[in-house]
C-alpha cells in the first residue's frame, strides 16, 4: 500500500485547513486509516482514526472538537478537516493505514504499518 498525503500549508490560528491521503496497492475499503502528527524531537503523537467497519472514529484529546477525519472508498482517500487551527497544531501530519489494526492499538504507531510522506502544517499566532 502506498499513501500519499498532502493538502498540507501555512495558515493563521484560527483559521482551517483540509489534508488529504491517497492511497493505492490495496482496496481501500479494507484498511483502517488514521493520522499522526510530530514535531521534532518529540514522539509522533495520534490524531485521528477512522475504522473500516461500523465507521467508528477515534480521536486525539487535543483535537477533538476541531478535527474530523473521513473517508471516501470510491476515491481511495481519507481526509482529516482541521478548523480553528491554533499555533500548537504546527507539525508534519501523516496518514497512517493497516488492514490489521486492534483496538488496543488505534491510538498508537505500531497499529499501522503503512505509512505516507508527511505533509507540514504551520500555523501562525
Amino acid at each position: 500500500v502506498q499513501l500519499q498525503a498532502s493538502g498540507g500549508g501555512l495558515v493563521q490560528a484560527g483559521d482551517s485547513l483540509r489534508l488529504s491521503c491517497a492511497a493505492s496497492g490495496r482496496t481501500f475499503s479494507s484498511l483502517n486509516v488514521a493520522w499522526f502528527r510530530q514535531v521534532p524531537g518529540k514522539e509522533r503523537e495520534f490524531v485521528a482514526a477512522l475504522w473500516r467497519s461500523q465507521g467508528r472514529t477515534y480521536y486525539g484529546d487535543s483535537v477533538k472538537g476541531r478535527f474530523t477525519i473521513s473517508r471516501d472508498n470510491a476515491k481511495n482517500t481519507a481526509s482529516l478537516q482541521m478548523n480553528s487551527l491554533k499555533p500548537e497544531d504546527t507539525a508534519v501530519y501523516y496518514c497512517a493505514a493497516d488492514s490489521g489494526t486492534i483496538l488496543s492499538t488505534v491510538r498508537h504507531i505500531r497499529g499501522y504499518k503503512y505509512w505516507g510522506q508527511g505533509t507540514q502544517v504551520t500555523v501562525s499566532s
